[in-house]
């Protein structure tokens, strides 16, 4: 959504450029660097490195459950989210982590422009949630088993092993690889589980309309600037509907054959 976004607002003092990769032009930028990457879940790094710019990273999925946590966040300018840490998104919470006190301070103003300020009701609700849960990561009893973000951790991995077999057996489509590396927080080596699915069709068909048709409803390729056969499918679903998904993932082959028949 960073586009639409950016394009709404019409500010003077800024555009939206496109892709890093094929940024060439000089003077000031903004590069925004979403690490683990929305949809694919990929870690990406600053590209365009020049003089003049900032850079915004967005950590909304830079939690254990999605991602193996290789290194502590230090970055310049870093951006959170309520809802995918902990999955209250109802709350509509996020936050910052800003370094430079001036770029803080203008931060506060435009949200104040912008929406009158922060519901303190749900300022208090996310911090009571996340002391209940600093409190539970902390807690090493004998008799605990996992905290917050193990369980999370483990219900993910768990996820993405029952998805990729049912893709591995209708072969028509395919899944991203994602390097396994060792989490501190968890302290053992662990495999990427990202919050979604980027499912890419293997014999170039439209991969959001053949899910359609099946009543899964995704978020097509174009939405993200490439091809109509990748499409978004999200992992964070009701059980009873990731259940579901896996059934009517397994019926795609055999309404394909049927229909080219």
């Amino acid at each position: 959504s960073y586009p639409e976004e950016t394009e709404f607002l019409r500010s003077g003092l800024y555009k939206w450029a496109g892709d890093a990769y094929s940024f060439d032009k000089d003077g000031a930028y903004i590069e925004v660097v979403t690490s683990p990457n929305n949809p694919d879940g990929a870690i990406r790094e600053a590209v365009v490195n020049r003089d003049g710019g900032k850079l915004i990273h967005d950590l909304a999925y830079y939690w254990p459950q999605y991602t193996p946590i290789t290194g502590k966040a230090d970055n310049d300018i870093m951006l959170f989210t309520f809802s995918k840490a902990t999955g209250h998104a109802g709350s509509r919470i996020g936050w910052a982590i800003v370094k430079d006190i001036e770029v803080a301070t203008k931060m506060v103003k435009f949200m104040e422009l912008s929406s009158i300020g922060v519901s303190k009701e749900s300022q208090l609700r996310a911090a009571k949630i996340l002391e209940v849960i600093s409190d539970d990561c902390q807690n090493s009893a004998p008799d605990k088993e996992e905290n917050f973000f193990e369980y999370g951790q483990r219900l993910m991995s768990d996820r993405w092993e029952k998805l990729r077999e049912v893709v591995k057996r209708n072969g028509v489509f395919s899944l991203p690889k994602y390097p396994q590396d060792y989490c501190n927080f968890i302290g053992k080596y662990t495999d990427p589980s990202p919050a979604f699915a980027w499912l890419k069709s293997k014999d170039g068909l439209n991969c959001d309309n053949l899910l359609r048709e099946l009543k899964i409803v995704t978020r097509g390729g174009t939405n993200f600037g490439v091809d109509s056969n990748y499409t978004r499918i999200s992992m964070l679903s009701l059980d009873e509907e990731f259940n579901l998904l896996l059934e009517r993932l397994s019926a795609i082959k055999g309404t394909i054959i049927n229909g080219n028949n």
